[in-house]
């Protein structure tokens, strides 16, 4: 059961994970007042090595079909500027011009949330690769997809005849609950430990044909290239900012929260995090971590850009992770 299998309408491209031409970090970001989440978001996709690899390479502009905005042509002349320019800071223009276009419920001089704009850049930059109607399974077979996408299985296991059914939800971010944990690797091991469906959820058998009382696990099915997390700050029933410190490595061993656990160990680093400083969720300000193609470590705040440690980098209240294989 689950999704179709895709036609493979976007041929594979040829991704590479290793960085293509090294050098230091390159320019900071302008805040033109409450843009801090813009910049922030930015520099960790420009630091992410196989979409700056493709986005520098003029894959996409080259045969760019698009009427008007494109977010991926938009994006590739904004990496090659920041990687390329000698001023020290620079300002992401075309960007703040067609805020609307990536999120209409984004308006420039107002603080937004870091994640939700993440969120609209990646399907921003995936519709742009779209240029006719597909099927869905198609759609996510795009850069974008092959980039950050993998695909979550989510079994439920009927209590009463153990008869199983597998669904299957692609992704491009994983949101995670972190009020009760102190380490990324607990959140982790929870979300992948088999919980009791809820009453009000009433699953009905299809082999023994009746409401009965089932468990529900999910995995990882298909592990992405780059796995980017969001640990959740905001208390969902109060709203306040859970501000404590979780725990994260700078390497993540993926194979125990697979649906396969068997096998070799699938490996990620840590390139760049996300901090949100404030006391609360609606205000405050949004910085990043990020490695560069030096394999050197940088603070990125707005305009600044300052070497660091990667002591400093695994000390912060981290909203953002973003870890590549």
């Amino acid at each position: 059961k689950g999704m179709a299998l895709p036609q493979r309408t976007f041929s594979p491209e040829k991704i590479s994970m290793d960085w293509q031409q090294r050098q230091k970090a390159g320019a900071g970001l302008l805040n033109l007042g409450n843009t801090c989440y813009i910049n922030a978001i930015l520099q960790c996709l420009t630091y992410t090595p196989p979409l700056a690899n493709y986005l520098l390479s003029y894959q996409h502009s080259q045969s760019c079909q698009q009427q008007g905005f494109c977010m991926m042509c938009t994006m590739e002349s904004h990496v090659r500027k920041v990687l390329c320019s000698s001023a020290t800071a620079i300002l992401p223009g075309a960007v703040l011009k067609d805020l609307k276009f990536i999120g209409e419920e984004f308006e420039f001089g107002r603080q937004e949330n870091a994640y939700e704009f993440l969120r609209c850049t990646l399907d921003a930059m995936h519709r742009a690769c779209l240029s006719c109607h597909l099927d869905v399974s198609s759609e996510e077979t795009t850069i974008v997809h092959q980039i950050f996408g993998g695909f979550m299985k989510s079994r439920v296991t009927c209590l009463s005849c153990q008869a199983v059914v597998d669904s299957y939800k692609a992704f491009l971010d994983v949101s995670l609950d972190i009020k009760a944990a102190s380490s990324l690797t607990t959140v982790l091991e929870d979300c992948v430990t088999p919980k009791q469906l809820d009453q009000t959820e009433c699953f009905r058998c299809s082999k023994c044909k009746k409401k009965a009382a089932a468990s529900k696990k999910v995995t990882v099915h298909r592990a992405p290239r780059v796995l980017t997390l969001c640990l959740e700050r905001a208390d969902q029933r109060t709203g306040t900012k859970i501000s404590k410190f979780v725990e994260y490595p700078e390497y993540l061993d993926l194979r125990p929260y697979m649906s396969d656990t068997a096998g070799e160990p699938l490996l990620y680093s840590l390139y760049a995090i996300v901090v949100h400083s404030g006391d609360t969720c609606l205000e405050g300000h949004f910085l990043c971590y990020a490695k560069a193609s030096d394999g050197l470590w940088y603070k990125m705040d707005d305009e600044s850009v300052d070497s660091c440690d990667i002591h400093t980098v695994l000390g912060q209240q981290a909203y953002l992770l973003f870890y590549a294989r």
